[in-house]
């Protein structure tokens, strides 16, 4: 009899993860001070670069990722044996004790990939723990880091050409900047609207809210009930604004909202702010270099005169947007937002 779909795949997952995990052992979490070496975890199996998921360590992506000096992401998500996740009212995911965010991040250059940090969020206590891991040269594993660090890296771009820059990897109290959410730090990605896209699984794709749930890390999913989604901000097929917006949502909102570090701006940007906080005809709380001595956060029709589009494009540290992050513009993001700025009617004066 041929399984439905969902069953199938869950299958599938459980025979590779159960059997990728033999020669590690079981994932262990730290009870007081977290591992010094990240495989200490056996998150992953066999040579540790490779990011071959142990049993349980499911992995996942987002419809539109953070940019972050055109660095990859290889996201997991682990959980506890008999624990699972609850989708909340707001669309978060209300995380059990022990569940660990897994975000390794990495460049694909001649030589190979190279490994650069691995950040974890381990949820202890009611709270989330930020814990970076830098990878050694040799790519065998990665240690932990409290003060973050540098990597020399020439970043591969999209048109073919490298930029040499020097990574940046934060430090823990840096973590807050991105993911304080009302005085807490809470995660950013794993959301129901981030989440709900396909995704290619060893055993064929699936929607991964539902292959979570199959995995019984997500206790109450309802397909019917849990439709919300972001916009893939590279998707040309996609309405203009709603991918603009998507992208500032996910690269600026998580700081520009009421309960995020830069509250005090007055710019709330998400798909559902209003106009004015999103910074439509906006003049900015404080002037400085940082205005670029534009008058408007942005100025309809035109990009060339928009605060938001001369910080994306700044690399100087006093101006730039994001803050942290970032060395290198994000030439096709600021061409996105540039065009949506471009594409608006109507005037400040």
């Amino acid at each position: 009899m041929m399984l439905p779909f969902r069953n199938s795949l869950l299958i599938g997952l459980v025979t590779l993860l159960v059997y990728s995990c033999q020669p590690t052992g079981q994932v262990s979490l730290y009870e007081g001070e977290p591992f010094n070496r990240l495989s200490d975890y056996h998150f992953f199996t066999g040579r540790q670069s490779a990011l071959n998921p142990n049993t349980g360590v499911i992995p996942y992506d987002l419809i539109t990722p953070l940019f972050s000096d055109y660095a990859e992401k290889a996201r997991f998500v682990w959980m506890p044996q008999g624990q699972s996740a609850e989708i909340l009212e707001n669309g978060d995911l209300g995380f059990p004790e022990g569940a660990v965010l897994i975000k390794n991040f990495f460049y694909n250059l001649e030589a190979g990939r190279q490994l650069i940090e691995t950040r974890l969020l381990v949820r202890e206590a009611g709270d989330w723990t930020p814990l970076t891991y830098i990878w050694d040269e040799d790519q065998r594993d990665a240690s932990l880091s409290i003060t973050g660090g540098f990597a020399a890296v020439d970043v591969p771009l999209p048109d073919g050409t490298t930029h040499a820059i020097q990574y940046v990897i934060p430090n823990k109290n840096q973590c807050k900047t991105c993911h304080e959410s009302g005085g807490k730090i809470e995660p950013i990605g794993p959301k129901v609207k981030h989440l709900n896209r396909e995704y290619t699984y060893v055993e064929g794709s699936a929607n991964q809210l539902a292959a979570w749930s199959d995995y019984q890390y997500i206790s109450n999913y309802d397909q019917d009930n849990h439709t919300a989604l972001t916009t893939a901000w590279d998707d040309p097929s996609e309405p203009l604004q709603e991918r603009a917006l998507a992208y500032l949502e996910v690269n600026c909102g998580t700081c520009h909202k009421a309960d995020g570090s830069a509250y005090v701006s007055g710019l709330h940007i998400s798909a559902e702010s209003d106009p004015y906080q999103l910074g439509i005809c906006k003049t900015p709380v404080s002037a400085g270099k940082g205005s670029g001595g534009f008058r408007y956060d942005i100025n309809p029709g035109h990009p060339e005169s928009s605060i938001l589009v001369y910080r994306m494009k700044s690399d100087d540290p006093g101006a730039m947007m994001p803050e942290i992050g970032r060395k290198i513009m994000h030439t096709e993001g600021v061409q996105l937002i540039s065009d949506w700025i471009a594409s608006m009617e109507g005037s400040c004066e």
